[in-house]
């Protein structure tokens, strides 16, 4: 199973201190090099201008390369995406005007793509744009990191 990281979730782990939690970075590590976890550039992005730990960022950069280019086929389901008129507002006019980066549909692709998950801390809000209505409404698996964790069988 692949796992695909939205900002949220990136931003939650900067609660798990490396020198507290000292096994799950090894083990965040390990999923990394077996290519099981992957975002979007645009989530490095995000992460780039958003208020994150030094930690998280750090490892962020130095992890480059899971932060994948989205392919056409992404960019054509990001499309997709936005003819639901009901889930036009997940790029924000204001991020529009202003050319903020926008990782929501990104992610959603890339996991649509690679037939993997999404990992994200949004909670499913009626009628709203939130990725997880919109993964529920593409059948595409989605969690939180509670939740992956949960999955990997982690236990700490």
């Amino acid at each position: 199973m692949i796992y695909i990281f939205d900002t949220s979730s990136f931003r939650e782990l900067q609660h798990f201190y490396p020198t507290i939690f000292q096994s799950i970075w090894p083990q965040i590590a390990a999923l990394v090099a077996h290519g099981v976890l992957l975002s979007t550039r645009e989530v490095l992005h995000e992460l780039e201008i958003q208020n994150v730990n030094d930690t998280v960022l750090s490892w962020c950069k130095s992890n480059r390369q899971i932060f994948t280019t989205p392919t056409v086929e992404e960019l054509n389901f990001v499309n997709t995406i936005l003819a639901v008129r009901q889930f036009q507002s997940i790029i924000p006019l204001q991020k529009q005007l202003t050319g903020t980066p926008v990782a929501d549909p990104f992610v959603i692709a890339c996991a649509w793509a690679k037939m993997g998950t999404v990992v994200t801390e949004e909670r499913i809000k009626p009628n709203a744009a939130k990725i997880p209505n919109v993964c529920k409404h593409f059948n595409i698996p989605c969690v939180n990191l509670e939740g992956f964790m949960s999955e990997q069988g982690w236990r700490f």
